[in-house]
């Protein structure tokens, strides 16, 4: 600007130079740049010795898909007469990598979904219960971020397709469009780039009027928000050491607290909208269409009707349990994995859905597989009777305390003869000793096998007459240690008579 500012004042080149210190052909260079439009501080390019070589260099270039590297380059330019150095050769290597990258570049363009048009659904490991791995389906609604987490036991057809189901139901409609990845559950193959779709889940979404679309192979953006979903379950229900979350002792446990992470999220602003998912969801329900009335069952396998007193179900020769509560209603029986991994999966539909009820290894004829939890609690049958007082002289007796359940319960075992007259006589000395004593006395009778006439009164004696804790206890005027007072009338006339 100097030398800009020189010329301006002088007009001369010459004069210019001598002001602002330099050679009138600077000047002159500067001036012209500035009179042609040009920055004045261009220069202009100088030919290089890797300029005939540069078309080679882009050639490799753009046949490595811009990972070739610069010593392999610059020793194939030596083979063809190259005299640079290698430091020049890198750098024309950059320069030639940059220009593709900039004409293979991706561009991303925002997606600006409508309401009611797309739901996105995507797997995530989770966490292991009893040694046993689980897996978190994560659905997510495109306009109002509305997530869905449920966990499954396995990424078969008949569990995605219940959990569809459930996430319809559960966010009160269907969207036009379901976008997914490229599972085998899904797509069986490709042909030309495009993806085949398999025939059961074709079936699927006519019954729910949906489309299904997969996402271009290994292409994330296209169901970024899908993927942030699973990576934000994960985060907060897989037990790691980052969250120090405990561990799941059951399924249902993990149940519950998918269910306390979807309202966490749905409530809480999104960071794109700054509005809660659940609010914006109200207004996109009206864009749903209906959900069918009947679920689709085709893929949870052949019905079966649970009996009305037994909740037991037959399945190719085998018996299996199901929860007592669907006594009388229809279940769904399916096969899945093969050899030692057998198991039979049993689904039942409710008005919330179609869910996994029960999972078994495969039974033998003769040999059915039974789970506790599926029954009520088992009456007590012979082995484990309890005494149930049936006049007011038995309960009067009983309400003694558990002492006097026992002397029932070992009375009776040991066959006693008079058995009334006695627990009539125990509630008498209820009325005339503390009533605690009494019941002690009787368990202490029933633990020794004491049931004659007099055995309870003799026990309450010596409950009554023996010392009591702490009043044998030595001190500073009292000692234990056994003294010769009981010699001093040995030998005596008193003493041998």
């Amino acid at each position: 600007m100097e030398i800009l500012d020189a010329y301006d004042l002088t007009g001369s080149f010459r004069d210019a130079a001598e002001l602002a210190g330099c050679s009138h052909h600077t000047v002159k260079r500067f001036v012209d740049a500035r009179d042609s439009g040009a920055p004045p501080e261009a220069r202009p390019r100088r030919d290089q010795l890797g300029d005939p070589f540069m078309d080679k260099i882009e050639e490799w270039v753009d046949r490595s898909k811009g990972k070739v590297r610069a010593d392999k380059v610059h020793a194939k330019l030596v083979w063809l007469g190259y005299a640079g150095s290698e430091r020049t050769t890198r750098r024309m290597v950059a320069q030639a990598k940059a220009a593709w990258r900039m004409g293979h570049r991706r561009v991303h363009r925002p997606w600006v979904t409508e309401p009611g048009m797309w739901l996105q659904y995507d797997f995530g490991e989770g966490p292991v219960i009893d040694g046993v791995r689980t897996i978190l389906f994560v659905a997510w609604l495109a306009w109002s971020r509305f997530r869905v987490v449920l966990p499954i036991r396995d990424k078969t057809l008949p569990s995605v397709f219940a959990c569809l189901d459930v996430v319809f139901r559960r966010i009160g409609g269907c969207p036009t469009y379901v976008l997914t990845d490229n599972e085998k559950t899904v797509t069986s193959e490709h042909i030309a780039g495009i993806p085949v779709r398999n025939p059961q889940l074709s079936q699927f979404a006519r019954h729910y009027a949906v489309t299904v679309h997969t996402c271009v192979p290994a292409d994330p953006a296209s169901k970024g928000g899908s993927e942030s979903s699973v990576r934000i379950a994960k985060a907060d229900l897989v037990p790691t050491e980052v969250n120090l979350a405990d561990a799941y002792d059951s399924f249902a446990e993990l149940e519950q607290a998918c269910d306390e992470f979807c309202g966490m999220v749905n409530a809480r602003p999104h960071r794109v909208t700054r509005r809660a998912p659940a609010d914006m969801l109200a207004e996109e329900r009206p864009r749903l269409h209906r959900v069918a009335e009947t679920p689709f069952t085709v893929a949870f396998g052949t019905t079966r009707r649970v009996p009305d007193n037994t909740p037991v179900v037959t399945f190719e020769h085998g018996q299996y349990s199901v929860p007592h509560e669907l006594m009388g209603q229809t279940v769904w029986a399916r096969v899945h994995g093969h050899g030692g991994d057998e198991q039979v999966i049993l689904t039942h539909v409710g008005d919330d859905g179609p869910a996994e009820i029960a999972r078994h290894r495969r039974a033998t004829p003769g040999t059915p597989r039974l789970d506790d939890a599926h029954f009520p609690p088992r009456p007590a049958g012979a082995l484990g009777r309890q005494p149930n007082p049936r006049t007011a002289a038995e309960a009067e007796f009983l309400a003694l305390g558990e002492g006097a359940r026992l002397w029932l319960t070992e009375a009776a075992q040991a066959g006693t003869a008079r058995m009334r007259v006695k627990m009539a006589d125990a509630v008498q000395a209820a009325r005339l000793f503390d009533p605690a004593d009494v019941d002690w006395a009787l368990g202490h009778a029933a633990v020794h096998g004491r049931f004659g006439e007099h055995d309870l009164a003799s026990i309450l004696d010596h409950r009554r007459s023996r010392p009591q804790p702490g009043q044998h206890r030595a001190g500073e005027q009292r000692s234990l240690t056994q003294g010769t007072g009981g010699w001093a009338g040995y030998g005596t006339q008193e003493t041998i008579r």
